[in-house]
């Protein structure tokens, strides 16, 4: 029973946040890398349109992973805890998720940016 709640409680606000409807959605479309040593290979094969990194990464993982986006020049944020991140794309723990297609991350930068307009207001 104590399974069922949280799981509930991860549900509605998967439901609720759209970034995490929009990856749920890309993976099922098989648009999604994840893990570090994926997001490496797609960034560096120039795959990769934007990266989401866990805020509660190590600081080595959240720094190395955000270099290599600057200098091959994909968008990186930081973005929930591996726990969300993985239970959006239906995964245990996820550092980060890799979306592969230009759609799909135009459209989670979009919401991403009035989340963001949204907590500063």
């Amino acid at each position: 029973m104590k399974y069922m709640n949280s799981w509930k409680r991860r549900w509605s606000r998967l439901k609720r946040n759209k970034v995490l409807s929009l990856l749920g959605l890309a993976t099922r479309a098989g648009k999604i890398k994840s893990g570090s040593f994926l997001t490496e290979q797609a960034v560096k094969a120039g795959k990769a349109y934007l990266v989401l990194i866990a805020g509660d990464a190590s600081e080595n993982t959240k720094k190395k992973l955000s270099n290599m986006c600057s200098f091959y020049e994909v968008p990186a944020r930081f973005y929930a805890d591996q726990d969300t991140l993985g239970h959006a794309i239906g995964k245990e723990f996820r550092v980060s998720v890799t979306v592969t297609d230009a759609g799909f991350a135009d459209e989670i930068e979009k919401q991403l940016k009035t989340e963001e307009e949204r907590n500063c207001i």
